[in-house]
């Protein structure tokens, strides 16, 4: 809903406007959780005042790949799109090694009963920080010249969405469906795996440390690959991406099940940062090249957002479901990946690729 949103009104707005009011929104919102008082000082209205703020982090979540993804796309050079557009990708890989490792820092440094009691709140309260660096940055930073000349020219679309919805409904499902495979391979090894581990070999840390290492790495290989598609182009790169996910599922359920857990930063490397980067650096790109300045901000938006919640965010309950459904075993949520990657693979194929274009030019 928030993507939603803020795609209409980045859309007639400006990329910047709403980058700064996400920002401000997902920085009060996080800092306040880190204040909200316990059930013992306001009883169930500390469950409230969480599920409301958790909302209100949702919300902006939704604003803001979008807008972060155009203003970097848009100012870039056209033969190094995908290398821009990366670094609003990477911010996935940076997000998720800094939270861990904050919440890792206070854990470490403390005893759990006053971890329990005050510590979780130290790395929300500590938020704040970034909000202020970020709100900085962003306050500096201008719409591109391209969008500031169709907004001068009083030719924004009146109903972004619904013009995305009317005109350009193909390419929305292509962005869908370019969302499907990598959302829920990123899923299946940041959030299912750890309790996969747990339940089937009683292990609850090798997983979050070897995500921990495969984000870090995740700062290199992002751009990395972001920068190859602007070479040859973004549909070779996402389809070796997708084939390697397919691949990648099978092996990765049989070295779950019995494999070496020392080697499994190894194992998430080669899916996280081979496979699924190969598809996520240079997404931003691609999705901006998909749609018009007039409608692109709705379009990339909800292609995203849905694509996100199609594939990744029910990902760890359905890969629950389908181990039940499979006696016990990993097969039908293999299977239902590589489903998965063949819907993507289709989207990819189907979509317009003018930065392979622009390489063919330049040899």
């Amino acid at each position: 809903m928030g993507g939603i949103v803020a795609g209409h009104l980045g859309d007639r707005v400006g990329r910047k406007a709403l980058l700064v009011v996400s920002l401000l929104c997902m920085g009060t919102a996080s800092t306040l959780i880190g204040l909200v008082p316990n059930f013992d000082a306001i009883g169930w209205w500390a469950a409230v005042s969480l599920v409301v703020l958790r909302i209100a982090q949702g919300l902006s979540a939704g604003a803001e790949w979008g807008g972060s993804a155009l203003l970097s796309v848009e100012h870039a050079p056209a033969r190094k799109r995908g290398l821009f557009g990366s670094f609003t990708q990477i911010g996935s890989a940076a997000g998720m090694l800094l939270a861990t490792s904050s919440f890792f820092l206070v854990q470490s440094l403390m005893s759990d009963e006053a971890f329990e009691s005050f510590g979780w709140r130290i790395p929300f309260l500590a938020s704040a920080v970034l909000v202020a660096l970020g709100l900085w940055i962003r306050l500096g930073v201008s719409d591109a010249p391209e969008f500031q000349e169709l907004k001068d020219s009083g030719k924004v679309a009146k109903a972004p969405l619904r013009e995305v919805l009317t005109a350009h409904p193909r390419v929305l499902l292509i962005t869908i469906g370019l969302r499907l495979a990598q959302n829920s391979v990123f899923y299946l090894i940041t959030v299912y795996m750890l309790s996969y581990l747990s339940d089937n070999r009683g292990d609850s840390t090798s997983g979050v440390t070897a995500v921990m290492i495969a984000s870090a790495v995740g700062l290199v290989t992002g751009p990395a690959w972001g920068w190859v598609s602007d070479r040859i182009g973004r549909k070779p790169v996402t389809i070796f991406g997708l084939i390697g996910i397919a691949v990648f599922g099978w092996i990765f359920f049989a070295f779950l099940d019995s494999g070496p857990l020392g080697l499994l930063p190894l194992v998430v490397i080669l899916g996280m940062n081979l496979a699924h980067d190969a598809v996520y650096g240079p997404q931003a790109a691609w999705f901006a090249e998909q749609f018009p300045i007039e409608v692109r901000y709705s379009g990339v938006n909800m292609g995203y957002q849905l694509g996100t919640v199609i594939g990744g965010g029910i990902m760890p309950m359905v890969a629950a479901l389908l181990y039940v459904a499979g006696g016990h075993s990993p097969w039908l949520i293999c299977g239902y990946l590589t489903l998965l990657c063949v819907l993507s693979l289709i989207a990819a194929i189907g979509a317009k690729d003018p930065a392979r274009a622009l390489a063919r030019t330049a040899a």
